[in-house]
């Protein structure tokens, strides 16, 4: 299978993220989870196994706050097309484990995440999609205690080996404010003792990678900012981190790896340095001569 294709799986890889309240505060879509990825760019039609695993510390005081996350992810790229649009599916069920330095550590289930998404072919290189995900509520520890809305808008070129994708994630949360804290950035006082806090966020994602043979080399970045002040007295939170991709093909399997620290933040109380690992697995019937622009 063409490498450039398999990379294009991020497209339907509308790869899902977890967020501990000291390392991403308000943003239940894990800043830097979709980079590497086409996500503008229709997949060809069929079944693939993804997985998104990294591990990072924040400079917290007195401690550092490490946290390490893992997203399998089923995504299947149906052989149909809305409004000219490739119809693409996908389910997750992630696990976080958070730990402040020699002091506490939890894990357990984060929100599971479901989406639709249409990608479409522009020509000339060009694509574009739009995706509408949901995080459910579950009670768990590591979890944010509300439902997500979580559309997702964005604009790739694949042309002459490079994959340059923007990818606009939004977050729109069903309660803002809580019972159950579980994971939240709301700062805890005697006038909000006990409740949770879960701020709308926006998330951007943004890779200029390039194709050689069969290595893959370019630069990343990510942005977050919260866009609500759930209570009287929270300070948003903002980060914009940068790094390098290198990933490889290993006959249809694709490998993917990552490093990206901050280079500013606000309000989260320290940078953040993380590395991550990506694989996707073709499973299905991928089409042998898929209709997207090469």
């Amino acid at each position: 299978m063409d490498r450039k294709l398999l990379t294009r799986l991020a497209a339907v890889a509308l790869f899902l993220g977890c967020a501990g309240g000291p390392a991403y505060g308000g943003s239940v879509t894990q800043p830097g989870e979709t980079l590497g990825a086409a996500t503008g760019a229709p997949a060809p039609p069929g079944v693939y196994l993804v997985n998104t695993s990294d591990w990072g510390c924040r400079s917290t005081q007195p401690k550092d706050t490490c946290e390490g996350v893992t997203i399998p992810l089923i995504v299947w790229s149906t052989p149909w097309t809305v409004l000219g649009g490739r119809l693409q599916f996908a389910l997750a069920a992630p696990a976080v484990e958070v730990g402040v330095q020699d002091t506490t550590y939890i894990s357990g289930w984060f929100n599971p995440y479901a989406d639709i998404q249409l990608a479409w072919d522009l020509g000339r290189g060009w694509g574009a999609s739009f995706l509408l995900g949901y995080y459910p509520d579950i009670d768990s520890r590591v979890a944010f205690s509300s439902a997500t809305l979580n559309p997702r808008f964005a604009l790739s070129y694949t042309g002459d080996h490079w994959n340059l994708t923007a990818n606009v994630i939004f977050g729109y949360q069903f309660d803002q404010v809580t019972s159950r804290p579980q994971v939240s950035p709301c700062p805890v006082s005697p006038a909000f003792p006990s409740n949770g806090c879960n701020p709308h966020y926006m998330n951007i994602d943004l890779t200029a990678t390039k194709t050689f043979g069969k290595w893959e080399l370019g630069p990343v970045g990510y942005y977050s900012n919260d866009l609500s002040t759930p209570i009287s007295g929270y300070e948003k939170q903002s980060q914009f981190a940068i790094g390098g991709l290198v990933g490889y093909e290993f006959g249809p399997v694709i490998l993917q790896a990552y490093v990206t620290t901050d280079v500013y933040q606000k309000n989260y109380g320290g940078y953040d340095t993380r590395g991550w690992v990506r694989i996707i697995v073709p499973v299905g019937n991928v089409a042998a001569t898929p209709t997207i622009a090469r």
